[in-house]
């Protein structure tokens, strides 16, 4: 049996316990004042609670969907390779991450003749997700998405930016860049862990640029070829 890490397993429960102690903390509060003042809340009121509830609700299971893609990533895991349009599924992922993210104005910008790129649907939706809800946390209220030619997506968000020294970190499991907002946005530190794997996984690269008020990840996957696909399948 191998060594286990102690400073890193340490790490993993202390950032998970916290993650997990503040939503549960406030689903038990709002659900009890609903309990407790039932009668006298009016149908507004009860909306409002139970929003809350429902926000953080899906905020644990965002959590432990992460704590679980991380131990598959760190084993065997399948990926389904096929051709993919990137204006497709960045379009629907949006239509999933607004639905936490109403407060924010996205900009899709595309090019003619956009090349479809190779990669696993599910866990490039899973990688997107990941880059949107980061951009949603860290900007002011607008962030824009290039679609170029090649199939490459950007992913640019107008906050506070990162540090050169952050830049080199921020791919690292459980680290979060620290910045004024960091201590007022949710978080464990493995999204962008997380999304650098999956991407390698399919032989993509994931990159970003940042400084004071502006951010910008680049994912990069594998232009689809026909002749390429053609030849695999009858070699």
């Amino acid at each position: 049996m191998e060594k286990i890490d102690n400073k890193i397993t340490d790490e993993f429960v202390s950032t998970l316990s916290h993650e997990i102690r503040t939503p549960l903390t406030s689903i038990k509060g709002f659900a009890q004042t609903i309990l407790d003042n039932y009668d006298s809340f009016n149908d507004e009121q009860k909306k409002k609670f139970l929003n809350i509830i429902a926000e953080q609700s899906q905020r644990l299971v965002n959590l432990v969907e992460n704590v679980l893609n991380v131990a598959k990533l760190e084993g065997e895991e399948d990926l389904v390779i096929k051709e993919i349009d990137p204006e497709f599924i960045v379009k629907k992922t949006l239509e999933l991450v607004k639905i936490n993210c109403k407060d924010r104005v996205f900009n899709i910008k595309t090019k003619e003749n956009i090349s479809n790129v190779m990669g696993d649907y599910d866990k490039l939706q899973q990688v997107l997700t990941n880059i949107f809800d980061n951009a949603c946390k860290y900007s002011d209220d607008k962030i824009d998405i290039n679609i170029l030619k090649s199939g490459k997506i950007e992913v640019i968000d107008y906050g506070v930016g990162i540090t050169d020294f952050q830049k080199d970190m921020i791919f690292e499991k459980f680290y979060r860049a620290q910045n004024l907002l960091t201590g007022k946005t949710q978080g464990s530190g493995l999204g962008l862990y997380i999304a650098k794997s999956l991407i390698e996984k399919m032989n993509g690269n994931i990159g970003v640029e940042s400084k004071e008020g502006f951010t910008k990840f680049s994912i990069e996957l594998p232009v689809f070829e026909v002749e390429k696909i053609t030849k695999k399948v009858t070699t």
